[in-house]
């Protein structure tokens, strides 16, 4: 069982003493408040100054539902201000969500400039290793209200771009590469995509760019994604671009074409037409 602090923030400060145990997700940490509240702008310094009200759980254990296993590299940053990952970490994409949802800002720029320094990359692989892509555009009309006022509705139509990708490797690595490269776009932040089978081999994609003339609330209420890439950079003037966004089959032929080259991949059949590669309709590669 759950249960809900007061929300008065005097009263949630005094409930919580050093040592804090917490239960996120399953996972249990012990540590303290002076580590939870380094960052005071995030979403953990908010919950442990008592800004936000907190969850117990039946123990007593301050019980946050996210990922339990991850939030240990978010913790130890607290602790040491210093981003340690094991060689060969393959959660980024997780990781750098969890980090979102706790809008631990500098930890999220440092996750980009490891990202930067160690590009998503594979060494290998084996040899004649294939990828078969099959890609299709549609254009829908969707007709939506557009409320003015609580009586006061207004008719308007406009037209969406539905993309999907039915993508099938044989080198599951390349494809759990994929998945961190490629993320869902939702109103809840970024998702990674997983593959379709138990056998790790198929992915398919679905997502649809929001027209400009479609407001926010009716994109969320069709239930539709976008989809982005992972392009990490840290530009002149010191921001930081981690994900852009795929508005189109072209851009995602593109990004597809620039990683699987990249792995050694190599062009074996376009259809319809091999010189206009980013219009295809499906795509074979070979790894040589």
């Amino acid at each position: 069982m759950l249960n809900l602090n007061s929300s008065d923030e005097n009263s949630n400060r005094s409930s919580l003493q050093d040592p804090v145990s917490l239960n996120v997700g399953g996972e249990i940490y012990t540590t303290t408040l002076d580590t939870l509240t380094r960052c005071q702008d995030s979403m953990l310094g908010a919950m442990f100054t008592g800004q936000i009200p907190v969850l117990r759980d039946s123990r007593g254990n301050v019980f946050i539902d996210r990922d339990g296993k991850v939030f240990r590299y978010i913790l130890n940053y607290l602790r040491s201000s210093a981003l340690d990952l094991p060689d060969g970490f393959s959660e980024l994409a997780l990781l750098r969500r969890e980090v979102d949802f706790f809008q631990i800002r500098p930890l999220l720029e440092e996750l980009c400039r490891y990202e930067a320094a160690v590009p998503l990359s594979l060494k290998g692989g084996p040899l004649g290793a294939m990828i078969m892509v099959n890609v299709e555009s549609k254009v829908r009309i969707l007709h939506f209200n557009l409320r003015h006022a609580p009586e006061n509705y207004e008719l308007r139509t406009c037209l969406v771009a539905a993309f999907t990708v039915e993508l099938f490797c044989t080198w599951r690595a390349f494809m759990a590469l994929l998945c961190e490269r490629f993320s869902y776009k939702t109103s809840k932040g970024l998702t990674s995509p997983h593959p379709s089978n138990p056998s790790q081999n198929r992915l398919k994609l679905e997502w649809v760019p929001r027209p400009e003339e479609l407001p926010q609330e009716q994109y969320v209420k069709q239930r539709y994604q976008g989809l982005t890439v992972c392009n990490t950079e840290v530009t002149q003037s010191g921001d930081i671009s981690a994900h852009r966004e795929i508005t189109d089959m072209q851009g995602f032929v593109e990004e597809l074409l620039k990683l699987s080259l990249a792995e050694g991949f190599k062009v074996d059949l376009v259809t319809p037409d091999p010189v206009e590669i980013l219009n295809c309709t499906s795509l074979r590669l070979i790894k040589c």
